[in-house]
């Protein structure tokens, strides 16, 4: 009899969580594991993740919510969970563990809460909810960070025994990313190309991307910033780009559900955030083939180690990251060096099949717990 396993988000758009929560579910091959999705349905809610999902529709399920704060939900979740005889429940962002430790234990059910990583949040309701959500660790019976850094600050800052935290790497979806390369929509042919991909938020720090960009393009005018993605910081970041004269020079593309076919027309991709988990566009970026260069930030220093599968400079410092693309510019040796050495790295370390082998394990162990502590 297969483990049913409901992976449970509260999602505002389809971004790594949830990118992550498919890619999982796609890479899955044990029999033993079936798994279902389950999001809210509440104002300014998203279910991309349940109509890109490749589950069958009967595995697919939507949480009615009649507010954001609708703490019926709860009861409503804990309903589902015995209805379609969920093992476990999987949560996925603060609001999400929240609604889904409280349910777990009304419905008597195993959970376990995967952070994704942290915010540097000025928003009160976000500080609210991180300070619930971090209330809500205890009640988990295994945390998973997806990296080192996630898992120290899980910890060592919330409080939570390490004997029920487990570190299980972040996978990409390698063989999304090798079809959507094996079919490439280069972007304009330029001197250089300098790619983003990822939401427009203020942990990405973009600011300091197009502060290192406008550094750079005084002395490449025909290169290009490409920034794929949408969010909060989109209008000040247009309004940024315009101060700096550089309005025709950098191309603001929105979502794109063909994003992945963009990245071979990067030369380089940039990423500037102040705080991360193990980012998933970094790793896309990596498996594609494109040469990553980042601010040395816990979690991107995982993937990319300066001058070996990337360039990493110290945080903050955009005029040494302009200089890094001047140089990568002139060598295309080198460019191409880094770029196939962290591709190996991705493909030997980060997979999406060796995620979800993890997992399976996880679930299985969790499960026989269960019906150890019934009999």
């Amino acid at each position: 009899m297969s483990i049913r396993v409901l992976q449970f988000i509260c999602p505002t758009g389809y971004y790594g969580a949830e990118r992550w929560i498919n890619a999982l579910v796609s890479a899955n091959t044990d029999d033993a594991i079936e798994y279902h999705i389950a999001i809210t349905d509440e104002p300014e809610s998203s279910d991309e993740v349940l109509t890109r999902s490749i589950l069958p529709e009967g595995q697919k399920h939507r949480l009615k919510m009649a507010s954001k704060f609708d703490l019926l939900a709860i009861v409503r979740l804990a309903r589902l969970l015995k209805d379609q005889q969920i093992d476990i429940i999987h949560t996925h962002g603060y609001k999400s563990d929240i609604l889904g430790a409280t349910a777990a234990k009304l419905a008597g059910v195993k959970s376990v809460c995967t952070p994704h990583g942290f915010e540097n949040a000025e928003d009160s309701r976000l500080r609210a909810y991180m300070w619930l959500g971090g209330k809500a660790f205890h009640w988990f019976d295994q945390i998973c960070p997806l990296s080192e850094d996630i898992e120290k600050t899980v910890v060592r800052d919330y409080g939570v025994d390490s004997r029920s935290v487990r570190l299980i790497n972040n996978g990409v979806d390698l063989a999304e990313v090798e079809a959507a390369i094996a079919d490439p929509k280069p972007h304009d042919c330029t001197d250089f190309t300098i790619g983003y991909i990822g939401q427009l938020i203020s942990r990405k720090n973009l600011p300091a991307t197009l502060d290192a960009f406008a550094l750079f393009h005084g002395d490449h005018p025909n290169a290009r910033l490409v920034l794929i993605g949408d969010g909060e910081e989109k209008p000040r970041l247009m309004e940024q780009a315009s101060e700096l004269g550089l309005s025709d020079a950098v191309d603001f593309l929105g979502f794109r559900d063909d994003r992945l076919q963009l990245l071979p027309g990067f030369d380089v991709f940039a990423l500037t955030s102040s705080l991360e988990g193990i980012p998933r566009c970094v790793m896309e970026a990596m498996a594609a083939n494109v040469c990553v260069t980042a601010f040395d930030i816990p979690g991107v220093d995982v993937l990319v180690k300066d001058e070996e599968t990337g360039v990493l400079v110290p945080f903050g410092d955009t005029r040494s990251l302009a200089k890094a693309w001047g140089e990568l510019m002139l060598s295309p040796e080198t460019r191409k060096r880094l770029a196939e050495a962290g591709r190996s790295r991705v493909y030997s370390r980060f997979s999406a099949a060796a995620m979800a082998e993890e997992y399976a394990a996880l679930f299985k162990n969790l499960s026989a717990k269960q019906v150890v502590s019934n009999a």
